[in-house]
């Protein structure tokens, strides 16, 4: 049993991590592309607009974790009946929801736009792509549902093939549309919204090799179920909003500090911010189907080995990434990097671009190690339908920390006081985290056989 949990674990985890990291490639490749095709501007535009991103990604996982979690528990414990109508009241509800996003696109692009803080230099240009992307949103929403429960259902190397796949075609979208076809904003927003479109082709797989768990079926419309799968999934949805959120309040403090040329900054920050969220988000997808199915099964042994497994699989990947023969730790490899990644995206050769991502990168850099416990933390309390702790820590990192330091630290450092205001966030939040998990074992309630 011990060898069957660690290599599912293992599976779950190393195919979870690819995959997040390959969606967090496609906004990337966004990034570079419009560096290097529309410039500094065009980063600026991008980041304006992104936010956009976060609520319509944010809307899926929250009823992608929040079904998907439910659906594994009433799987394990023989409600297929129940499991079934649960994966039908998400996919409904995403297709309202979707119907929201495009409809502000057709009737709300430019007031948006205006909202977000967009100059005139920079208006048509952010509204452009922040319509194609509001009008994708069916496809993100339903995608994101579909990677939830084809993981669940044990098949999440189908759901890494998905996600590697469709970055992969965004990659090389990018560069047809935005260099050959000289789309600008309008083909990278184009590229990154055929991503969903074709992961779902591929998810389709599942259905057709005759492996489909799931199915839609008719069901009695419950306000009780619909509370349950939100209340599950809105940590979620908390967490991306948080960041869509941040990302607006920071544009508007860069904006009265540095202007257009310290949003591109932050910009490139946001963006390379993706990928290393995306392996502690990997490593936290993996434990959700598994903790959720022991949970629901009442396996308190397995629910103990992989609580063991949890800081095993953390500390692997810190050391890994700490791993250099030059340099001593993380922090100080960041700071050896930090100058060619912001290279990488400043065509113009700005140097006061270029002084403000680097400063922003090492000091991002040096919190990546308590952001991604505060993720894992967080699913870890979903997964085990414990919502209020996952809730306070998704608040406490988007909204009730981090956009109040953000203000009173760039009024006392300016630029260097908006990085700043992560790390204190992080570090703040880790310490909270800590004390939820340690209320969690003390109680020993979750390793009681539960009646």
């Amino acid at each position: 049993m011990n060898e069957s949990i660690l290599k599912k674990f293992t599976r779950y985890s190393v195919s979870n991590i690819f995959g997040m990291m390959a969606i967090s490639v496609y906004i990337l490749a966004d990034t570079f592309f419009i560096a290097r095709g529309v410039g500094t501007l065009g980063l600026t535009a991008l980041n304006i607009a992104i936010p956009a991103f976060s609520f319509i990604q944010g809307s899926g996982l929250m009823l992608g974790i929040g079904a998907a979690t439910k659906y594994s528990i009433l799987k394990a414990q023989g409600q297929e009946k129940e499991a079934d109508e649960i994966f039908s009241l998400a996919v409904i509800s995403g297709l309202i929801i979707s119907l929201f996003f495009v409809f502000l696109s057709i009737t709300a692009s430019k007031h948006l736009v205006k909202i977000l803080g967009a100059d005139e230099s920079i208006f048509d240009i952010t509204v452009t792509y922040l319509r194609v992307i509001l009008c994708f949103a069916p496809s993100f929403i339903i995608n994101a549902i579909f990677l939830c429960f084809v993981r669940n259902v044990h098949a999440p190397a189908l759901a890494m093939i998905a996600m590697v796949i469709g970055s992969f075609s965004n990659i090389v979208l990018d560069y047809i549309f935005v260099f050959p076809l000289n789309m600008g904003m309008f083909g990278a927003a184009l590229a990154t919204g055929c991503v969903p479109v074709i992961g779902l082709c591929i998810l389709s797989l599942h259905k057709l090799r005759g492996k489909n768990n799931f199915k839609l079926v008719k069901y009695k419309l419950d306000f009780i179920k619909i509370f349950g799968i939100l209340k599950l999934g809105l940590p979620s949805l908390i967490t991306e909003m948080a960041n869509g959120v941040v990302i607006i309040v920071f544009n508007i403090l860069i904006l009265g500090i540095s202007g257009n040329i310290g949003v591109a900054a932050y910009g490139i920050i946001a963006n390379i911010s993706m990928v290393v969220t995306a392996i502690y988000t990997g490593i936290a997808q993996a434990i959700q189907p598994l903790l959720s199915n022991c949970y629901g099964l009442k396996d308190t042994s397995g629910m103990k080995k992989i609580f063991k497994y949890l800081p095993l699989a953390f500390a692997v990947f810190f050391m890994a990434a700490c791993q250099n023969n030059d340099e001593e730790n993380f922090a100080n490899k960041a700071y050896v990097n930090a100058s060619d990644i912001a290279f990488i995206f400043n065509k113009e050769n700005d140097s006061t671009l270029q002084t403000m991502a680097v400063e922003g990168l090492k000091v991002y850099f040096t919190a990546t190690p308590f952001l991604g416990f505060n993720i894992i933390i967080s699913i870890v309390f979903i997964s085990m339908e414990k919502a209020v702790p996952a809730q306070i820590i998704s608040l406490c990192r988007g909204f009730f920390i981090l956009v109040p330091s953000a203000v009173i630290l760039s009024n006392v450092f300016l630029m260097l006081g908006v990085w700043l205001s992560l790390l204190f966030c992080e570090c703040v939040v880790a310490i909270i985290s800590i004390y939820f998990l340690y209320r969690l074992i003390k109680s020993r309630e979750i390793f009681k056989e539960r009646i």
